[in-house]
């Protein structure tokens, strides 16, 4: 290169022009740019070299200013159109001279800006340009087009969203929910996520933290501060399938034939539904029958969701991988939708409804003599509340004789099932519920005659139904559970009486276990044991259904054995998850709730040493039925009562600290 050469080189890929001035050392130049500024290069940073001509530094703004006019990239398309059948590669000069007619130096230069600069439809090669293919062009160009609707996409979000936060209402796009998961994932798998959430928030002007996709969800008003995160990390589906909404409507419409055209009719018997006064889907009743010979047959009727589900329908498959209705503080997702669950599968009172009935007469001792299984026809009689009924057994309703002899029956069958090595573990129960406006209501269950009759009568109805599977050999869901090594009288009699006591025996319980062949269970006492009395909730129940009734329709069981294991196992599955989202979702309202009365002294019992060198134990709070971790100050003792207060909680971090007040005067909790 000489003296007074106009050259272009780049800087961060930004094109530059320079006129060389003299050389620096072997191989290097010194040129200085349009700014007056000086640069040493190598040859091979030059991108182009102007030929025909010396020029100064002046003269570069002029020269610019030239090739301006020329710079239109769509002129490019017309000479591929023109080149690309023949493959032919141009120079620079040789694309001037097809553009502009011309090949000075200015035009020279403007075909270069417009050949380095092309992304579609030349490649260079060497110091020529081939046309791409037309297919390669094409697939460029629909490349280009996805990324600059993407890029639109974005921005249009960004604008949405930040209308949004400024308080202003949008109509949120199908798009949108993509960016929106996006950020779910960052909340929900923060060491999993991508980049992309991250760069959403930076755009905002966020944090770009787990916690400030939280914040941003809350601010759009696609969560609420309280979101169920362990619902959401779940495999747990929160809604119904299209197929499965238009298949449910279908049968609103039209209901299938019913395959049990000969049902017994049951509906001159009085039935009585027993639940607490929240519950939408009954799905049992219970009636006495007085029989000709003095004897009293108990009922127990099961609702019968199989009158419209079949076997692997769709109802039947969106039931199986739910496996169960989820109960939570905030509201019920049902494992059937609920214009079925709370419709013609619940047994609504004084409508004449399908169930599968299960008639029992029990000895003087509780023990069964007799039983029979039918599908049949009810009509509820009177849907009562567990409240309801413990009043009517104080008071003594004599115009319900019926429910004083069913309770009657269910005080012999407790006592006979403990005679059987049943084992009885009463803890407080506490049941959380969430109303409007975020308030939290806890209730804690105690033990009455009302819920020991129900219990009792479910849990006969499963002794009968697995006693029917298992003298005629058919492959049932039955549950067992293994006899546990309970402390001895001598170290329960040492303990207090009461929760101290039981929660020394529930450590000891073994977990309960399905198989398709009968198990003693040895909690409840009972050689061969199945659940039936909860088809619209618990699938396994389903599946029981599905078999009692095929056979004693005669026809073939619609379930292979091999085919009930291998289901069980992937409902057990769902079902442990699901049961998992709900005691995750208890912990956090019973925190959130403490949190919120700080002031509050509750009354705790001492239940059992977590690690009693660290002075780290298990606390109930009494009031509340709740057991939580405690650390202790001073030596305390089994059964030892403390009044405690909340110094922390966080129930999103799941953490809980108390302090014991001592020697000082407290307001007891309010219930």
């Amino acid at each position: 290169m000489e003296k007074g050469t106009l050259i272009e080189f780049r800087v961060q890929g930004d094109r530059h022009l320079a006129i060389v001035d003299r050389p620096d050392g072997k191989t290097r130049w010194t040129v200085i740019d349009e700014q007056g500024q000086s640069h040493t290069l190598h040859p091979r940073q030059v991108t182009y070299e102007v030929q025909d001509g010396k020029f100064d530094v002046s003269e570069i703004p002029d020269f610019l200013s030239q090739i301006e006019p020329y710079l239109d990239p769509s002129s490019l398309e017309v000479a591929w159109e023109l080149l690309v059948e023949e493959g032919k590669a141009v120079t620079c000069a040789e694309m001037a001279q097809l553009l502009f007619s011309d090949q000075n130096p200015s035009l020279c230069y403007a075909a270069h800006c417009l050949l380095s600069d092309d992304k579609l439809y030349f490649k260079q090669k060497a110091d020529s340009y081939e046309p791409r293919p037309a297919t390669k062009v094409a697939e460029i160009k629909h490349q280009q087009l996805a990324a600059e609707s993407k890029q639109r996409e974005q921005e249009e979000f960004l604008t949405r969203t930040q209308q949004k936060l400024n308080g202003e209402a949008v109509e949120w796009q199908e798009s949108d929910r993509t960016r929106f998961e996006l950020l779910e994932r960052f909340v929900l798998y923060p060491e999993n996520t991508s980049r992309a959430a991250q760069d959403i928030l930076a755009t905002l002007d966020r944090p770009q933290t787990p916690q400030a996709a939280f914040d941003l969800l809350i601010d759009l008003g696609l969560w609420t501060p309280h979101e169920n995160l362990f619902l959401r990390r779940s495999s747990y589906p929160v809604h119904f399938r299209r197929e499965v909404l238009d298949l449910v409507q279908h049968y609103l419409d039209s209901p299938p034939p019913d395959p049990d055209q000969d049902r017994l009719d049951l509906t001159h018997l009085k039935v009585y539904t027993v639940d607490d006064e929240s519950t939408s889907e009954i799905d049992d009743g219970l009636s006495l029958e007085q029989l000709d010979d003095g004897k009293e047959r108990l009922w127990i009727h099961i609702a019968d969701p199989t009158r419209l589900v079949r076997p692997d329908d769709e109802l039947d498959r969106e039931a199986r991988r739910r496996s169960t209705t989820l109960y939570l503080p905030t509201g019920m997702i049902s494992m059937f939708p609920a214009e079925l669950a709370t419709g013609p599968m619940s047994l609504v009172e004084g409508q004449v409804c399908p169930t599968l009935s299960f008639g029992v007469i029990l000895d003087e001792d509780g023990s069964v003599q007799e039983y029979k299984i039918h599908p049949s026809l009810i009509k509820p009689t009177y849907r009562l509340t567990y409240e309801d009924v413990d009043e009517m057994l104080e008071l003594g309703v004599k115009a319900e004789p019926e429910i004083a002899a069913i309770a009657k029956w269910a005080k012999r069958r407790q006592e006979w099932r403990s005679s059987q090595g049943a084992i009885s573990i009463h803890m407080p129960e506490a049941v959380i519920k969430v109303r409007d406006q975020d308030e939290i209501i806890i209730q804690v269950l105690e033990d009455s005659q009302a819920r020991l009759m129900v219990a009792e009568m479910m849990i006969l109805a499963g002794e009968v139904a697995g006693r029917y599977g298992q003298s005629h050999q058919i492959p049932l869901p039955f549950r067992g559970q293994p006899q546990p090594e309970l402390p001895s009288d001598e170290e329960l009699l040492v303990l207090p009486p009461g929760p101290v006591r039981f929660c020394a025996m529930r450590r000891c319980m073994p977990r309960s276990e399905m198989s398709i062949t009968p198990l003693r269970h040895a909690g409840l006492g009972l050689e061969t044991y199945t659940q039936v009395t909860s088809p619209i909730r618990r699938y396994t129940d389903l599946l029981n259904h599905f078999q009692l009734k095929a056979h004693l329709r005669g026809d073939p069981l619609p379930f292979s054995a091999e085919y009930l294991q291998e289901t069980m196992q992937g409902v057990t599955t769902a079902a442990s998850e699901a049961a998992m989202v709900e005691r995750q979702t208890n912990r956090y309202w019973g925190l959130e709730y403490l949190r919120r009365h700080p002031d509050q002294v509750w009354q705790a019992l001492m239940l059992r040493w977590l690690r009693e060198h660290d002075n780290l134990g298990l606390i109930l709070l009494e009031d509340l039925g709740l057991e939580l971790v405690m650390r202790f100050k001073r030596s305390v003792r089994l059964g030892d009562r403390l009044d405690v207060q909340v110094t922390h909680a966080d129930p999103r971090q799941d953490v809980i600290q108390f302090r014991e007040l001592m020697d000082q005067a407290v307001e007891p909790a309010a219930t």
